[in-house]
């Protein structure tokens, strides 16, 4: 009760900063992508950029982001559940290979010989530039034609009870539909639209996948919390059930013993 309890302590203390990091960037890496799509959306196909290219899906890469640690519920669980899903399902007679953000996604699919490669050391320093250089990754994969599509699965922080399982194309980037209300903006572009969507779609990758990351980090410690809350109040459930199991034991070892020197001193008496 005493390990749990200072978990849960420890998993809050984390949290209100890892909360405080996902809130404060979510707004900005929205907009980013929300403009990125807005510019895709309308460039020609000839204009377009070589992460926008559709492709026949053959080859499949699933980003898995879960912790290093357990101990906290069905958080890892649930992506590892979701990923077998998104393979089994929507990919069935794909190839489908993983690269693994987290311990727990690793040892979870590393007996399928189908990781490309393990980045759970990202969570000793969670940086944007460590998590640039695996998106940079992805996207050079992506470009030489080893992967037609990139998804990521991961956990979407919502508060410390809450997280939802998430699935994101990373790439191809998927163009939204022009809404009328998008196709009243005018916009003045310089220097050329082409030039802005090719500089801004690295950043804009780069920081989905940070975010991505980032989410899952803050989900981790709100289910560990979470979790430490509950075994905490079961720990203090069982304890006061053993005290009053031993409280009982013991009073009727007292009554045996009060009975057996009350009948000794009647049996002297007679």
């Amino acid at each position: 009760m005493q390990i749990t309890s200072a978990m849960k302590m420890v998993s809050a203390a984390k949290l209100k900063k890892a909360q405080d990091a996902i809130t404060a960037m979510r707004p900005y890496a929205d907009k980013l992508t929300e403009l990125l799509q807005s510019l895709s959306a309308t460039l020609d196909a000839d204009s377009g950029s070589k992460f926008s290219e559709q492709r026949e899906v053959n080859k499949v890469l699933i980003v898995v982001v879960t912790s290093n640690r357990g101990l906290c519920g069905a958080f890892n669980s649930n992506i590892i559940k979701a990923v077998n899903g998104l393979a089994a399902e929507k990919y069935a007679g794909k190839e489908v290979s993983y690269l693994a953000i987290g311990k727990k996604a690793n040892d979870a699919f590393k007996k399928t010989n189908k990781i490309i490669a393990n980045e759970s050391d990202v969570f000793d320093d969670l940086t944007f530039e460590n998590i640039a250089q695996i998106a940079q990754t992805l996207m050079d994969k992506f470009v030489a034609g080893e992967y037609d599509k990139i998804e990521v699965v991961y956990n979407s922080f919502k508060n410390a009870a809450t997280q939802i399982v998430t699935t994101e194309q990373f790439l191809p980037i998927v163009p939204i539909e022009t809404t009328e209300a998008n196709a009243n903006l005018d916009y003045i572009f310089e220097p050329s639209k082409v030039e802005i969507v090719e500089q801004l779609i690295p950043k804009s990758l780069k920081t989905q996948l940070y975010k991505a990351v980032r989410d899952s980090f803050a989900s981790e410690h709100g289910a560990r919390m979470t979790a430490m809350h509950k075994a905490t109040d079961n720990a203090t459930e069982l304890r006061d059930q053993l005290k009053l199991t031993y409280n009982k034991a013991r009073q009727a070892a007292i009554t045996n013993e009060i009975l057996e020197i009350v009948g000794g001193a009647e049996a002297l008496n007679n």
